[in-house]
């Protein structure tokens, strides 16, 4: 069974700028998620699809191979991840290579454990499932969530406000870390989260996903709370 990582890394970031090769705790962050593939044994080939050639040279020094650059027309600010894996996928189709599943990371993704990229592979196989994807629960209900109306705070979803928290139905968001994806039900949908989309459920601790200087100040703190910086908290 082939199996492709793909981490898709453009160069143009503008939030925080240079962000998938900006040094996160003494290495670039792309690192961790080529890292975490390797380490997994899962896959035949690591790749990182980028427009930047230093990009492609760090990710070769970690151990990732960058065969091809990205299009032109895939590195804007409009292309899609989808996009980028269809692009990725139909280049190894012409070198006559194929992969039965495919499993994008983010570049950002320093949190991701080889031990969570089995778990979601396992449960990809054994469940046949075309897609999984790790997920967080959100912390509060967002059925109880507020929104602004003409500068007035009004619930969004005003039949829940006497409900008890623990009687309501418990809701996801994606944790920014990986997609595992049949490449066959991938091609044929276009799309990430296919009709056939499992999960695997990750703690709050245990992902960030990273859009924000904030964001990029929490995954350090999660980083240091988890590994091996002398201490582990008690909130963990």
């Amino acid at each position: 069974m082939a199996n492709l990582a793909i981490i898709p890394a453009r160069g143009g970031s503008k939030r925080i700028p240079r962000k998938n090769i900006k040094d996160f705790l003494g290495k670039p962050i792309i690192a961790y998620p080529i890292e975490a593939a390797l380490n997994s044994g899962l896959f035949d080939e690591v790749m990182v699809s980028t427009d930047d050639e230093e990009i492609a040279k760090i990710a070769k020094l970690y151990g990732a191979k960058a065969p091809f650059f990205r299009s032109t027309h895939n590195a804007n600010d409009y292309a899609t991840v989808s996009d980028v894996l269809i692009e990725v996928v139909s280049q190894y189709i012409k070198a006559d290579r194929t992969f039965e599943n495919i499993c994008c990371f983010l570049p950002t993704a320093a949190l991701t454990t080889p031990s969570k990229i089995i778990e979601a592979f396992h449960v990809l196989t054994k469940q046949k499932f075309k897609t999984v994807v790790p997920v967080v629960r959100f912390a509060y209900p967002i059925q109880r969530a507020f929104k602004d109306v003409d500068g007035l705070l009004k619930m969004r979803e005003v039949e829940y406000i006497n409900t008890r928290s623990q009687d309501l139905e418990p809701c996801f968001h994606d944790s920014g870390q990986f997609y595992w994806l049949n490449t066959e039900a991938f091609l044929l949908e276009k799309k990430v989260f296919t009709s056939n989309t499992g999960y695997i459920e990750l703690k709050e601790h245990e992902a960030q996903d990273v859009d924000t200087l904030d964001d990029w100040d929490l995954l350090e703190l999660k980083y240091k709370l988890k590994n091996n910086y002398g201490y582990r908290s008690k909130i963990l």
